[in-house]
């Protein structure tokens, strides 16, 4: 099939809608423990910086499965398919054994498990879209991005609409989890722009290292995840500390306020691959690195005041925070050579998810030491850092000419 006639395959947007669901599905996985970290502090007498490593040991685990993954160059030499399908389904189980979990070693230990299986269902779900996609590529993965952006934030929604039991958000989001594993074993097959496979090699990751734009569209990343996780894991506990000094104790308004300010990142996923795909990625990237990095300075003016005054701060912030996130992996999928692109993405969000453990517990400690206001500010070192990567990395693709997309 040639490439013309492959990008108007009518099957790729049944493929788009599929991915996205089992994405939002298999990934509401990733915030349980944060969103029930209320009972159990209560339940160990946890204090802010211990119930953060309950998110910290996901985004380690993560870290661990997709370094693991990278090594083994998995992505590129197993079917995505079925690396899909078995991560899902042991995810879902890791997830809803926290249910049944004796004290908080054995939580810290099922959640690094939850994120080592996650490494399966994240990276390869890009390279599986962007084999049906050559143009438009943008936003087909700006909306899986989205879709999955969109369930992490599920368990908050489940708790809003007054899950008060913890175990029924855990169990809602295992079944969405096994559910994605169904829908991806049963209706998934590798669109026409296949990337190319070879054997497996152990200098693959070092190749993909020394490729001078690649290492750039990497380091723009790093800048957006310094500030990404640590925004989506305190953004509730910030919210609940704001309305409290207020004297209203609104858990529905927290956990509402929440959910929009990450669920918004959906919209603003799918919002970005379109722009990105007519005004360019490096110019939609560092647009929304801009916006979100003013928002972690201005959303402390607004802490104490009123709720919905925060809640469109947030809002805003949770918006463009992730709307840059896939354009990042689809300047990867460009960049990097064609038969490494499977490892390339998987050792981006290895080395991005390793960053993120810093300001998860950084926030919590500034937190704990000065109080919620001013606990975010750091977070805006990221976006400046990011904005300098890509800014070399426009120059560069600039001086070597048009780029044909796709493998």
């Amino acid at each position: 099939m040639n490439g013309d006639h492959a990008d108007r395959d009518s099957r790729r947007w049944r493929v788009l809608a599929l991915l996205s669901c089992a994405e939002l599905l298999g990934m509401s996985l990733w915030f349980t423990a944060s969103a029930i970290s209320p009972h159990l502090q209560r339940l160990w007498g946890l204090d802010t910086a211990q119930a953060g490593w309950l998110t910290t040991m996901v985004q380690i685990g993560f870290v661990a499965g997709t370094a693991v993954a990278a090594v083994l160059n998995l992505a590129d030499v197993i079917p995505s398919r079925g690396y899909f399908v078995a991560s899902a389904l042991a995810g879902a189980a890791a997830n809803a054994a926290l249910i049944i979990a004796p004290d908080y070693p054995a939580a810290l230990v099922l959640r690094f498990a939850t994120g080592f299986c996650l490494a399966g269902v994240y990276p390869p779900a890009m390279k599986m879209i962007a084999t049906w996609f050559r143009s438009s590529r943008g936003l087909a993965i700006g909306t899986v991005v989205g879709a999955l952006t969109v369930g992490k934030a599920s368990p908050y929604l489940v708790r809003a609409f007054g899950a008060s039991d913890f175990r029924a958000v855990l169990l809602t989001a295992s079944a969405g989890a096994v559910l994605a594993a169904l829908l991806v074993a049963v209706g998934y097959e590798d669109g026409p722009h296949r990337f190319e496979r070879r054997p497996f090699s152990l200098a693959l990751t070092g190749t993909i290292l020394r490729h001078r734009q690649s290492r750039l569209a990497i380091g723009g990343y790093l800048g957006h995840m310094w500030e990404l996780y640590a925004m989506w894991t305190w953004i509730p506990a910030f919210v609940a500390a704001s309305v409290a000094s207020t004297g209203s104790e609104a858990s529905w308004t927290i956990d509402g306020v929440a959910f929009g300010a990450i669920a918004a990142g959906g919209i603003g996923c799918v919002w970005g691959g379109w722009q990105a795909d007519r005004i360019g990625r490096e110019r939609l990237v560092n647009l929304a690195m801009a916006i979100s990095g003013a928002c972690c300075l201005i959303i402390g003016l607004v802490f104490g005041g009123n709720v919905w005054l925060l809640a469109a701060v947030a809002w805003v912030w949770g918006f463009f925070v992730v709307a840059d996130s896939a354009q990042f992996s689809t300047m990867l999928t460009e960049v990097s050579p064609s038969h490494s692109v499977g490892t390339a993405l998987t050792l981006q969000t290895s080395i991005g998810f390793l960053l993120t453990t810093l300001p998860i517990q950084l926030v919590a400690e500034i937190a704990d030491g000065i109080g919620w206001r001013w606990s975010f500010t750091l977070l805006a070192l990221g976006p400046v850092a990011g904005i300098a990567a890509i800014r070399k990395l426009a120059r560069l693709r600039s001086a070597a000419g048009p780029f044909e997309t796709g493998p």
